[in-house]
């Protein structure tokens, strides 16, 4: 097991930035998408893309629209991801310091449809996390002590003497204890090994996060593959259903090479997704501690991105709910105390 040391004021600064900004990015996201078909934003999206650089990147207003809620979305769950690591981080755990360090990548690129400010203030403290004090402190170094000290009036005093040496080893006395009488017919029990504990049971709440993770995985992953599969085939159908359901598209010119291309898009960044929080949730039930808490970011970045998903359509509050109980179950005591039981096993 690590040394216990000080959290150095650094880490806690960094530690706090995280959360406090990633929270700020996902409010921020959802106040962009609530807004994101008023008149304001449509004439600056508008004067974006028909001027340089914007210009050049060959889309239209519907499909602009429709690329800015994209990274808006992706934006919000690398924030939420951020905000659940930047937690661990606190605690002084390795793996969240390098998820923090790889989400806030995408986060400041996908970030800037926000301000960048934010963003940039979450990849900032992530990169302190790995300059010193802070990286001693994860390492479990003590930072190296002066090896002469002030006293108050300005007079140096001499270091700290060293321990002394251990006596040599025909010096020390034999603590050998005396054998126990066990008695006629009687065999003394073999010590068993020292420092061992029974193994504990692996909880419900457990296996339950892990199912609920697979089947709304699984269940993502279809829909999105299946979605990519009919417009690739069938796009006017599915242009045609969207306009069903909202008829102001028909105003907006919405082209269907901006649909596909939303669609390819959010499909990737899904089944991706939804296959990592299946290892992820294997490597739980095996009792992997990284794991836990990359699953945690996972279903905690996938319940904000459907939450803001929530705001154009309703049913995607379910996935979210889904996500927020699984989250709320790998935090239950005794999941915390079944890692802990094996860190303490395995130092």
């Amino acid at each position: 097991m690590t040394e216990s040391l000080p959290r150095p004021r650094q880490v806690t600064m960094a530690g706090w930035m995280i959360i406090g900004g990633s929270i700020l990015v996902v409010a921020t996201v959802f106040e962009t998408v609530t807004n994101l078909h008023t008149l304001e934003t449509r004439e600056a999206v508008s004067q974006f893309i028909s001027q340089p650089p914007g210009e050049g990147l060959g889309l239209d207003l519907p499909g602009a629209l429709l690329v800015l809620r994209t990274v808006s979305m992706v934006a919000a769950g690398c924030a939420a991801v951020a905000a659940v690591l930047g937690f661990h981080v606190l605690r002084r755990n390795r793996g969240a310091r390098l998820g923090v360090t790889v989400v806030a990548v995408p986060l400041f690129l996908t970030g800037m449809v926000t301000g960048g400010f934010l963003s940039s203030v979450v990849a900032a403290s992530a990169l302190l996390l790995w300059l010193e004090p802070s990286r001693n402190w994860f390492d479990g170094v003590r930072p190296p002590a002066s090896p002469e000290r002030t006293t108050p009036d300005g007079r140096e005093t001499a270091p700290p003497q060293a321990a002394p040496p251990p006596l040599a080893s025909h010096e020390q006395t034999p603590t050998t204890p005396p054998r126990p009488h066990h008695g006629f017919g009687t065999t003394p029990a073999a010590p068993g090994p020292v420092g061992t504990m029974p193994p504990q049971r692996r909880p419900a709440a457990v296996m339950w996060a892990c199912v609920l993770t697979w089947v709304l995985s699984g269940m993502a992953a279809l829909i999105m593959a299946l979605s990519a599969l009919v417009i690739a085939l069938e796009p006017q159908l599915v242009f045609d259903e969207l306009r069903r359901q909202n008829p102001d598209l028909s105003t907006q010119a919405l082209t269907e090479n901006a649909v596909q291309v939303a669609t390819y898009v959010t499909a990737g960044i899904t089944i991706i997704w939804a296959l990592a929080a299946t290892v992820l949730a294997v490597l739980v039930v095996r009792r992997v501690a990284w794991a836990r808490i990359a699953l945690l970011a996972s279903a905690g970045g996938a319940g904000g991105a459907c939450l803001v998903a929530s705001l154009g359509q309703v049913l995607m509050v379910v996935p979210a709910f889904g996500c927020a109980v699984a989250f709320s179950l790998l935090l239950r005591p005794e999941v915390r105390a079944w890692f802990s039981r094996h860190d303490a096993m395995h130092p």
